[in-house]
């Protein structure tokens, strides 16, 4: 069985997709620390040919301190903010009335916590794209162990053969480790496409909102890079 496992993040990009895709397991991976200037809780859309970051407000009491699953989300002031950012970046985009009232359904919703909007939206984009794994939860199960010895871990728990670290996966893997335990591993080195933008010029790197707004059902073929 191939695993694979990445936090929770906001509007994801690319990447994040190919990566699933190519598992059979996903870990939902809701127990790690909550990360300062990462994508936990924002990312970027493409707006009259500048990046746009859209966040989401999270409380500040001793944030970083704590897991991921714990890290409430402040307010609802910032749902019409992105909506509106979103629809105005995107309205003229091919695919935008396909699915802009979905991701709209979405946000508007009463997430009390930063992972449950996100699982939700993960959930939403894979079922869009037509990407089709088991997920579990890592809150689900009893893993133990730090980095390396922590994915090892996750990796006999779940009776996965096989593991895809992400690229900065290479810096912490202990690869012995898994040779030991007879876990093969990868490391994913993601090429990044190139597709019809509302753009003169490619912005790569956005969340998955720019793809599926422009490409609408070819998006899982150009994630897959197979355009």
């Amino acid at each position: 069985m191939i695993l694979t496992a990445h936090q929770p993040c906001y509007l994801p990009w690319l990447g994040l997709f190919d990566k699933i895709s190519s598992c059979d397991v996903f870990c939902y991976f809701d127990i790690v620390q909550y990360q300062r200037k990462d994508f936990n809780n924002r990312n970027r859309i493409l707006n009259n040919e500048k990046v746009v970051w859209l966040s989401v407000p999270i409380e500040d009491s001793n944030r970083f301190n704590k897991t991921i699953r714990d890290v409430r989300i402040v307010g609802d002031f910032w749902k019409k903010k992105h909506l509106k950012s979103i629809e105005l970046s995107y309205k003229k985009a091919k695919y935008f009335d396909e699915y802009f009232n979905d991701v709209s359904d979405i946000l508007e919703k009463d997430h009390k916590f930063l992972v449950d909007l996100n699982y939700e939206l993960l959930i939403f984009f894979l079922g869009t794209i037509d990407i089709n794994v088991k997920i579990v939860k890592a809150s689900e199960f009893n893993f133990s162990g730090k980095k390396s010895e922590l994915v090892l871990d996750m990796c006999e728990k779940l009776k996965a053969n096989k593991f895809i670290f992400g690229s900065q996966g290479k810096d912490y893997a202990e690869v012995d480790s898994f040779k030991e335990k007879n876990i093969s591993i990868e490391f994913q080195d993601y090429k990044h496409p190139e597709y019809k933008q509302l753009s003169n010029k490619f912005f790569p790197n956005l969340s998955i909102l720019d793809l599926i707004f422009n490409e609408g059902p070819r998006s899982k073929e150009i994630i897959l890079n197979n355009i």
